[in-house]
């Protein structure tokens, strides 16, 4: 079998700590010899725990924090420069995956980054990880929120057989017995039919709402293939202002005296 000459390239499927934005940024570092006021001064204005003791970019002598300040001090020790407070430092490469740097992280509160050039090209805290999976965690809370709020719309308003009209055809392995059995694209084709979306007894236009929730699913497909990068802001934004309207009818709904509020139905 003759091998093929243009095969096809796959992107890196592996998260490698290179990839986060702090990894890539230089860090604030001070010479050994530095004087220690100018070092605390230099933590302060930069709003840092640590910062790196280097004589060049490649030659890492250790770090200096407000821990290893502290308790020198606590101590008794003379510290006048720099090297008076260092301890030991830790490191990865770029080209580690950042699920394996995060035990280190975590136990250390930091990492420095070496690029393949041995120069040091960033470091990464626990703020940094804390930030990193914040991003990647808020999309799929939001749409659960989300699908949530649609399953208890749809709850109890739909009999079984209704429910499962709406499956695709060619789609036999999948029964559908419950709101619980829907796709996101069921929930669309569910609301999006005049006879549905009347049985959810809402005072909202069906169009705009369907239009939305139809956004939702395109983001959530999106969401789902996993781009390391994260999904588009604009994306995230789209999804937060869709909770924030649940959360609104929601609240119209608790101060309601009925469980539903009046139907409006869309040209």
């Amino acid at each position: 079998m003759e091998n093929n000459p243009n095969p096809r390239s796959f992107k890196d499927p592996t998260y490698r700590i290179g990839k986060l934005a702090t990894a890539n940024k230089p860090p604030v570092s001070v010479y050994p010899q530095t004087v220690l006021q100018e070092a605390i001064t230099i933590m302060l204005a930069n709003d840092v725990s640590q910062i790196a003791v280097m004589a060049s970019e490649r030659d890492v002598r250790g770090m200096v924090s407000w821990k290893s300040i502290g308790s020198r001090l606590a101590l008794g020790y003379n510290c006048k420069i720099v090297n008076d407070c260092i301890d030991r430092h830790y490191e990865v490469s770029a080209d580690d995956s950042l699920f394996q740097a995060i035990r280190l992280i975590a136990r250390h509160g930091y990492v420095l980054v070496r690029d393949s050039t041995k120069r040091i090209c960033g470091i990464v805290t626990v703020y940094d990880l804390s930030q990193q999976f914040g991003q990647f965690v808020e999309p799929f809370l939001l749409i659960g929120e989300i699908e949530n709020y649609i399953r208890h719309l749809i709850d109890g308003k739909f009999t079984a057989d209704e429910l499962a009209s709406i499956k695709d055809p060619s789609d036999t392995r999948r029964e559908i017995n419950g709101v619980l059995d829907l796709t996101f694209g069921e929930y669309v084709r569910l609301l999006e039919n005049p006879r549905g979306w009347i049985k959810l007894e809402l005072q909202i236009d069906r169009k705009i709402f369907v239009k939305h929730l139809d956004e939702v699913r395109r983001i959530r497909n999106d969401v789902m293939h996993f781009d390391p990068k994260g999904i588009a802001e604009d994306d995230l934004n789209v999804l937060r202002r869709f909770v924030q309207f649940f959360q609104q009818l929601n609240e119209i709904d608790r101060g309601s005296s009925s469980n539903s509020l009046p139907l409006k139905e869309s040209s």
